[in-house]
């Protein structure tokens, strides 16, 4: 068997598979005093922390020692070498279209003499006896300083002491969060799509290759002849969060108050856009707002506001690439999102397309391990094979049922955008001297 793990914005999550991809543990295990740190920072140590409980956690329920661990994670984050400081993508540095730009510019905020940068991953990697590397998916561009290139799936070391696998195993790298989890759901085909869940949130759609580089947000498949575009957003998840925070109920009693709201949330919108907004708007100054607001509002209301939003933010992107050729067929969820079927009937009747609702929420990890197993030799690396060459996580089909209330509504939504975006252009002009 192989272990896999991800290194996530709130916990880390681990999952052993054998040769078949079948799953035979998992665990998740948060950061502890996260709830403490300043906005866009994380304490790496935490992370290792969690990452060995995780990683414990499922070796004590299967019979054999791993055969590989592997490690991929959150991105866009850079950590410093010590282990004393990190920046997440919640920070406003993360908020650029250009991932090196991003990457570059957060480690100039955290750069100290005699330090290191490193990805999230290649960090606890290296804290754990590897070198220092970049391990990278295919066609990502070298960040400067970062270590020597490794591709996912590659052994860049071995385990050492005080490591939570026994000295020797093969250390892998992953890459980032999202690309293990189009990997995991089998997004290698034309008219595919994921949307990885989590805290922030996105929809990667699959095309066929082409020798020139698609523009905006894009990515190769695992597979040989597709190519992935789309784009990441800021905070789908963190809004439903928030909103439940505000409210002074769970994220489970939000979901279940959301499912006696109408359709259309009985006229409210919102703008998910607390922390600035990426993909298709690419712009850190935004902020979030809700619309529509009359005294026979109630909190259930806006929580279905929340779920319609993160479902609009996927249709504006899908939008944005239908350029590029691309068209969906599916749309596989995953993440802490996919665990709920409203969430998931939403995106389906707004985007028109079926949703298949994975089995196993935490894609990532799954991913990871399939990184692992490709370094023993166990199925192709990245890039290496045809569609169909990897195991995959299976999943639950929703069919849509469209409503031209949403059509309506999601018209009004953009226009709402467009208009939050005109506002801040205006405030910053006329703040110049």
């Amino acid at each position: 068997m192989v272990v896999g793990v991800d290194v996530g914005s709130s916990s880390a999550r681990a999952v052993a598979i054998d040769r078949n991809g079948q799953v035979h543990g998992s665990a998740k295990v948060a950061y502890a005093g996260a709830d403490k740190w300043t906005t866009g920072h994380a304490d790496p140590r935490a992370w290792r922390a969690a990452v060995d409980a995780a990683v414990f956690e499922v070796l004590a329920g299967i019979p054999v020692p791993p055969a590989a661990l592997a490690v991929g994670g959150q991105s866009v984050c850079v950590v410093r070498s010590d282990g004393t400081d990190a920046l997440t993508v919640m920070h406003p540095s993360a908020n650029d279209s250009d991932t090196k730009r991003a990457h570059l510019a957060m480690w100039a905020i955290l750069e100290r003499p005699g330090l290191l940068p490193f990805q999230c991953w290649d960090w606890i990697l290296h804290s754990m006896g590897a070198p220092h590397r970049q391990g990278h998916w295919q066609a990502e561009r070298e960040l400067d300083g970062f270590g020597p290139v490794v591709p996912t799936g590659t052994v860049v070391g071995a385990a050492g002491p005080g490591a939570p696998v026994p000295e020797g195993t093969p250390l892998v790298p992953g890459a980032v969060d999202a690309y293990m989890a189009f990997w995991a759901a089998g997004i290698d085909r034309p008219g595919l799509a994921l949307d990885p869940g989590g805290r922030t949130g996105g929809i990667g759609v699959a095309v066929p290759s082409r020798p020139d580089e698609p523009s905006g947000y894009s990515l190769r498949s695992a597979a040989s002849d597709v190519d992935i575009v789309g784009g990441a957003v800021s905070a789908h998840g963190l809004a439903l969060e928030w909103w439940s925070a505000m409210t002074g109920r769970t994220v489970e009693e939000s979901l279940a108050g959301a499912a006696t709201a109408p359709a259309g949330a009985r006229g409210v919108l919102l703008l998910p856009y607390l922390e600035g907004e990426r993909s298709p708007r690419w712009n850190p100054d935004l902020r979030g707002e809700i619309y529509g607001l009359t005294s026979s509002s109630s909190p259930d209301d806006v929580a279905r506001a929340v779920l319609e939003a993160a479902a609009f933010g996927l249709r504006h992107i899908v939008d944005s690439v239908a350029a590029q050729g691309a068209h969906l067929d599916l749309l596989v969820v995953a993440g802490s999102p996919a665990k709920s079927r409203l969430w998931s009937q939403i995106k389906a009747d707004v985007l028109g397309v079926p949703v298949g609702m994975s089995t196993i929420a935490d894609l990532a990890a799954f991913g990871t391990a399939l990184a692992a197993g490709a370094a023993l030799g166990w199925w192709p690396a990245p890039g290496k094979g045809p569609s169909g060459s990897w195991p995959t996580v299976p999943r639950t089909v929703i069919e849509p049922h469209p409503d031209p209330l949403y059509d309506e509504a999601y018209a009004q939504w953009r226009a709402l955008g467009d208009a939050a975006e005109r506002r801040l252009t205006e405030r910053m002009e006329a703040a110049q001297p």
